[in-house]
């Protein structure tokens, strides 16, 4: 296998190991709500530091699968997607703060470390977006009208299901919302990403397979 399809690779794997972990965390994180609390409030309380593993390993695997990204000649989406993958490295080094009500009795806090956390994740989710515009900008010049279709989608998808996570949690903070549905909505638009990430390097990888005589 060569190097830029290894590197290829750890975008297919990255995504499902991302997701597949945070969701045993929280069926197994006492007082955690999928439907209510961010993902990243996983980093915090008793065992914080699995998800905090899990942001720094797919952040790593990212960064490494867009390399190989840029190096088969994707230049724009790669640089987009090393970002990216900076961004969750951050948000894994930066915990996010105590908030909706995880940890259980923690207060609401607001510090530095946790405003950079926010930002980082704006950041990910954004340049997820981007990413999957530009990316779609070349399938449809490359006229493979499906992947075109799919990445406009799943760039629309992401911002506006980030947009509805976050006003919704502002509401619950707020108290106008009592157990807004913030972790649902924000889960929907991390598999939306996610998946959309993995899709694109298992295309990117089948590409780049050895021509058999």
């Amino acid at each position: 296998m060569g190097r830029a399809r290894a590197l290829l690779l750890c975008g297919v794997v990255g995504p499902p190991l991302f997701i597949a972990t945070f969701l045993v965390e929280e069926a197994t994180r006492p007082g955690h709500s999928w439907w209510r609390n961010f993902v990243s409030s996983l980093a915090t309380g008793e065992g914080g530091w699995v998800q905090i593993a899990n942001f720094l390993v797919w952040g790593t695997l990212a960064v490494a699968f867009a390399i190989g990204v840029v190096r088969i000649g994707w230049v724009a989406p790669g640089i987009l997607l090393i970002l990216y993958g900076a961004g969750l490295l951050v948000a894994g080094v930066f915990v996010t703060d105590p908030s909706l009500g995880y940890p259980p009795g923690a207060p609401p806090e607001h510090t530095t470390h946790g405003m950079i956390h926010g930002l980082a994740g704006l950041g990910v989710f954004t340049l997820n977006a981007v990413a999957a515009f530009v990316v779609a900008r070349r399938f449809a010049i490359a006229q493979r009208r499906g992947w075109a279709i799919y990445s406009t989608v799943t760039g629309l998808l992401i911002v506006a299901l980030f947009i509805a996570s976050t006003a919704v949690s502002v509401q619950d903070e707020l108290g106008l919302w009592s157990n807004a549905p913030t972790g649902l909505l924000q889960r929907i638009s991390i598999v939306v990403g996610w998946t959309w990430i993995a899709a694109f390097a298992l295309r990117l990888w089948r590409d780049r397979a050895p021509s058999r005589a």
